[in-house]
C-alpha cells in the first residue's frame, strides 16, 4: 500500500467542511494533502482554499477527479448530493468519507455501494462517536462480555432548533434531506448505540410535526427490539430548549451512561457496577486513554485502514444499520405498526424513500393532531 501522503479533496466548502473536515485533514498533515476543493459557488470555494492553503479549487466533481487523482474524497455537501459525488469518487478510485446522513434511501446506499471494488476503493460515513476511547472501550467490553448480558438500553437526542433554521432550503424537505430529525439529527447517536447494540430486528415507533413548519417530522420515539432480545428506547427532537444527547446500556453486571451534546471524552460517561460484581474487577473497566469523539478520531481511523487496504468502520453492512432502523421506524410510524428488520426487502416502498413512495400522506400523517402556529 502507498506511504506517501494520501491526495485528498473536500467537496462542498459550507460550514461543515470548513469548521469540522478541513480543520482535521488539516491536523494530519504527516499523512494527507488537501488538493482540492469543489463547491457550486465558485467564490466561496475560492476563499476557503485560500484559508487552507488548498492550491486547486473546482465547481465541478467531475473536472476535480480527472485533474487532481485524489485518494481520498471528503463528501460534505447537503444529502441530496451525497449519492452523485460518492458514486463519481469511487468510479474515479478514490476512497470515499461522506457527511451523514450516508444517502436519502436504503436503494441510494446500495447503489452508492455497488460502485465499491471487492478490495476497495470503499465508500464510509461519518458517525464520529464511535471513535471516542469509551465507545470504543464499551464495545470491547461488549465482544468479550465482561459486562454480562445486554438487557434494556435508552437513546435520545433531545436538541433545539428554531423556525430560522428551516429556512435553509434543503433542510427538512424529503427530496433533499430524506426526512427531519430522525434522519440528521439522532443518526449519530443511533448509529453509536447500534455500534454497541449490534443488529435490531423490530421496531415500533411514532412521529409527528408538532411545531415546526416543515415537510418531515420535528419529533420521533421508537421502541427497538435487538437480534439479541435486549430492548432500547430512542426519541429524535428538534424541540428541547435544554439540549442533550443520552445514552444508556444497562447490563447484567454493569449500566454505563453517557450524556454530552455534540461531542464527548471520558468525563461524560458515568460506569456504574451491580451490587454482586467485585469492586477490584469493575476498577479495570474504564478506558485506560482519553480520547473525545470528533471528526479527526474517525479520519485517523479512516487513513489506517487506507494504508492497509482493509474496509473501514462505518462503511457497508456496518455503515448501513442505522439508515435501516431509520427506513423502519418511518414505516412504522406511516403504517401505524411494528415493522421487521426483514421487511425491507430492496423492493419495499421504504426502502425506495423514508416516505414510502408519497410524501404528502406522510406530511399529513406526521401532521395529524399537531398544532403548528
Amino acid at each position: 500500500m502507498p506511504s506517501t501522503h494520501l491526495r485528498a479533496a473536500v467537496v462542498g466548502t459550507g460550514g461543515i467542511a470548513r469548521g469540522i473536515h478541513l480543520p482535521a485533514l488539516a491536523g494530519l498533515a504527516d499523512e494527507i494533502d488537501i488538493v482540492a476543493v469543489v463547491d457550486i459557488d465558485a467564490a466561496r470555494a475560492r476563499e476557503v482554499a485560500d484559508e487552507f492553503g488548498v492550491p486547486d479549487v473546482y465547481t465541478d466533481v467531475d473536472a476535480m477527479l480527472a485533474a487532481s487523482r485524489p485518494d481520498l474524497v471528503v463528501v460534505a455537501t447537503p444529502p441530496g448530493a451525497h449519492k452523485d459525488a460518492t458514486i463519481a469518487a469511487l468510479d474515479a478510485g478514490a476512497w470515499v468519507w461522506c457527511e451523514k446522513p450516508p444517502a436519502l434511501s436504503l436503494a441510494d446506499y446500495d447503489e452508492m455501494a455497488a460502485h465499491e471494488g471487492d478490495a476497495g476503493p470503499y465508500a464510509s460515513y461519518v458517525f464520529q462517536h464511535r471513535f471516542g476511547s469509551a465507545a470504543r472501550r464499551l464495545r470491547r467490553h461488549v465482544e468479550e462480555d465482561t459486562l454480562g448480558a445486554m438487557r434494556v438500553a435508552q437513546c435520545h437526542t433531545l436538541w433545539y432548533r428554531n423556525d430560522a433554521y428551516f429556512e435553509v432550503p434543503w433542510r427538512a424537505k424529503w427530496a433533499t434531506e430524506g426526512g427531519g430529525p430522525t434522519m440528521g439529527h439522532g443518526i449519530h447517536q443511533m448509529d453509536l448505540a447500534l455500534s454497541i447494540l449490534g443488529d435490531w430486528s423490530e421496531v415500533t415507533a411514532m412521529m409527528g410535526t408538532l411545531a415546526r413548519r416543515t415537510e418531515t417530522e420535528d419529533v420521533s420515539a421508537a421502541i427497538v427490539r435487538m437480534a439479541s432480545g435486549a430492548m432500547c428506547v430512542m426519541t429524535n427532537s428538534l424541540l428541547s430548549p435544554r439540549e442533550s444527547s443520552l445514552l444508556r446500556f444497562d447490563f447484567d453486571d454493569a449500566t454505563v451512561e453517557l450524556e454530552h451534546v455534540y461531542g464527548y471524552d471520558n468525563s461524560h460517561w458515568r460506569w456504574t457496577s451491580a451490587d454482586h460484581v467485585d469492586p477490584a474487577a469493575a476498577a479495570d473497566w474504564q478506558p485506560d486513554t482519553d480520547e473525545a469523539s470528533s471528526h479527526a478520531a474517525q479520519l485517523r481511523v479512516l487513513v489506517d485502514a487506507f494504508r492497509r487496504g482493509e474496509r473501514p468502520p462505518a462503511s457497508g453492512a456496518d455503515g448501513r444499520r442505522s439508515l435501516e432502523l431509520i427506513a423502519g421506524m418511518y414505516k412504522s410510524a406511516i403504517l401505524g405498526r411494528p415493522v421487521r428488520r426483514d421487511e425491507l426487502t430492496a423492493d419495499d416502498p421504504f426502502a425506495q424513500a423514508m416516505h414510502g413512495g408519497d410524501p404528502d400522506a406522510a406530511t399529513r400523517a406526521f401532521r395529524k393532531g399537531a398544532v403548528l402556529v
